[in-house]
């Protein structure tokens, strides 16, 4: 294979160490390097495999510096806006960060993902992006939510966790009823979500997602990788622990 490849990279080489006066090759030689290369990929067709595989892992290698940049840019905007609910361990050593809308069929399957890992594990603490993005009935579970979230982060955890496992349409009615039987004061809940910095706090957090390169739900933050999609718990698991690790 050695022998193979040392003509075309050789012919290539030359190429490459012309002097930057010379004219360049003639049509012939040209057309000679092009066949021994054509050659090599013919005999050799797993070059290609190869080479996708490298450009692929480098693709993705810019991809994850990109994204860490964008977190650090936008980090208070993340961790310390002031409104997104924080559950789990107040000062975890791996935080979560989830972009969610209650609508959402795969939101629900990472549901039941997040609440393993929460349960496995005390030390992670989480933070939920309200993202309300399939509609107005999306946007009014996403307002109850955080109406919820003013009786108390148990209310809205409890709550939250009804419409995430609620089968079937989840309308204005629905959302209510799961709203009182997670304990809310229902009356106090729909005068709260008229308040101005409710739609406020979801325009903000739609404005970071834009900034993040987010567009659908779910999304994952965590360490110093943005994940758009739904993680199955293992793969959940492995991104908590290579954050650990990273420190």
């Amino acid at each position: 294979m050695m022998k193979r490849l040392a003509a075309p990279i050789f012919a290539l080489c030359a190429l490459l160490a012309a002097p930057a006066s010379a004219e360049g090759l003639d049509d012939a030689a040209r057309a000679e390097i092009n066949a021994m290369i054509r050659d090599y990929i013919l005999d050799n067709p797993e070059v290609i495999v190869e080479a996708m595989q490298v450009l692929e892992q480098r693709q993705k290698a810019a991809e994850a510096g990109r994204d860490a940049d964008m977190i650090a840019a936008n980090a208070d905007a993340i961790y310390e806006d002031g409104f997104s609910h924080v559950g789990g361990a107040p000062d975890g050593d791996v935080t979560v960060v989830e972009f969610i809308d209650y609508r959402c069929p795969y939101c629900k399957r990472a549901h039941a993902s997040v609440a393993e890992l929460m349960e496995a594990d005390p030390k992670v603490r989480r933070i939920i992006k309200e993202f309300p993005i399939l509609g107005p009935e999306s946007t009014y579970a996403s307002r109850a939510a955080i109406a919820a979230m003013m009786q108390g982060g148990a209310i809205y955890e409890a709550f939250g966790d009804a419409m995430m496992t609620h089968q079937g349409e989840l309308n204005e009615r629905a959302v209510l009823r799961l709203a009182g039987e997670a304990g809310a004061d229902v009356e106090r809940l729909k005068a709260d979500m008229e308040k101005p910095e409710i739609a406020e706090n979801i325009r903000k957090t739609y404005a970071l997602a834009r900034q993040l390169g987010i567009s659908g739900t779910p999304g994952f933050i965590i360490g110093e990788r943005i994940v758009r999609g739904f993680v199955p718990a293992d793969a959940l698991r492995d991104l908590v622990a290579e954050a650990r690790r990273a420190g």
